[in-house]
């Protein structure tokens, strides 16, 4: 596996970028505000002027979030089954209510550890050399 080193960027702390996101705010500078609407990322941070509209998160965070809840889902299902063999509707009592609520919870936080995570590499239009050369 080969790394490609640019000499021309700065280094970007990757880990730091995603905490950032995960916590919706610009991978940049912590401080603006990631999202101007639910899962829609804001043009600039409102704090440091960074461009995040180069973003292209895609499906990975709607994959990442059904990934964790299903997991998540069925870890407690096998425990209810361990604990007492319940009844189906305990299941859709719970457990669907659950699989809705859930990754609507946590897209945006994913959704931005995934915008941060590109900011970090330069991924995207995030690299400016490549912003110039289109």
């Amino acid at each position: 596996m080969s790394v490609e080193v640019h000499a021309d960027h700065e280094p970007r702390v990757v880990w730091k970028a995603i905490g950032r996101g995960l916590r919706c705010r610009c991978p940049n500078c912590g401080e603006g505000k990631l999202f101007r609407a639910y899962l829609k990322v804001a043009d600039t941070c409102n704090v440091c002027g960074e461009e995040l509209k180069w973003h292209k998160a895609d499906d990975l965070p709607p994959y990442l979030s059904i990934i964790i809840v299903g997991h998540i889902i069925i870890g407690l299902m096998l425990e209810l089954e361990a604990f007492a063999p319940q009844a189906p509707w305990v299941y859709l009592a719970t457990m669907v209510p659950l699989a809705l609520i859930m990754p609507l919870a946590m897209l945006p936080s994913i959704k931005g550890a995934v915008v941060g995570l590109q900011w970090a590499n330069y991924m995207h239009g995030f690299d400016p050399a490549q912003r110039a050369k289109s």
